[in-house]
């Protein structure tokens, strides 16, 4: 079933309007409804959101600033593209801190969160042949996971800045052909060595899964652009 680009806002939610356009906005970029490269019209997206312009115009400068939306002078807003070199500036961080979590959490990992790690790993099968915005939240989920179970804080907030970028890559790469399955496997393979508290082994397949990611990514762009 095809998803509509965006949804009319619930006003009965608790957040201030302009902050649940901008997320709806963020959301529809990252999942891809809203295609790179595409113009956003403030009065279409009020329309399609059931809003007034003014919280579509704030949503969309604070867009911009995270690196979502481009302004051109005199033609106006675009979803931004992504270009090979954002990819390889994030995965490049992204492999470390990753690499880093799963070593940490090798170490640190209580038996309560080693159980929720296998919870997330069986549930992520459930879903491997559904929808890729379920396995997407499941991959989410199982990272989450890891990060917690390092317990470092520090590195929790680092991983948490990135999150918006990786998200948007993340639904991309997990929408190749095969690639979800692989990556069920090299999850299942990093769940191995943090129960065995192998750290050495959970740091390299941490990072080994990460630059995989990136380049399912990689090839993707690719397919698209020829």
């Amino acid at each position: 079933m095809e998803h509509p680009r965006l949804v009319p806002i619930k006003l009965d939610n608790y957040k201030p309007l302009r902050e649940m356009v901008f997320e709806s906005l963020r959301e529809a970029i990252i999942l891809g409804r809203l295609k790179p490269g595409e113009r956003l019209m403030e009065i279409q997206l009020a329309e399609e959101m059931g809003v007034s312009r003014t919280p579509v115009r704030e949503a969309i400068r604070k867009l911009e600033l995270e690196g979502f939306v481009v302004m051109v002078p005199r033609k106006g807003a675009y979803v931004a593209g992504i270009s090979v070199k954002d990819i390889v500036d994030v995965f490049e961080v992204r492999a470390a801190l990753e690499g880093l979590a799963a070593a940490l959490a090798a170490e640190r990992i209580t038996s309560e969160e080693m159980d929720q790690l296998e919870m997330s790993l069986l549930k992520i099968n459930a879903n491997a042949d559904d929808d890729l915005d379920v396995i997407v939240e499941g991959d989410s989920s199982f990272h989450n996971l890891v990060y917690q179970a390092s317990r470092n804080q520090r590195l929790v907030q680092i991983i948490t800045h990135l999150q918006e970028q990786i998200h948007r890559f993340r639904m991309t790469s997990l929408s190749q052909p095969g690639r979800t399955k692989v990556a069920l496997e090299e999850h299942k393979k990093i769940v191995e060595a943090i129960s065995d508290r192998n750290v050495e082994l959970a740091q390299a397949l941490a990072t080994e899964h990460i630059e995989n990611a990136e380049q399912s990514l990689l090839n993707a762009l690719r397919e698209e652009e020829s």
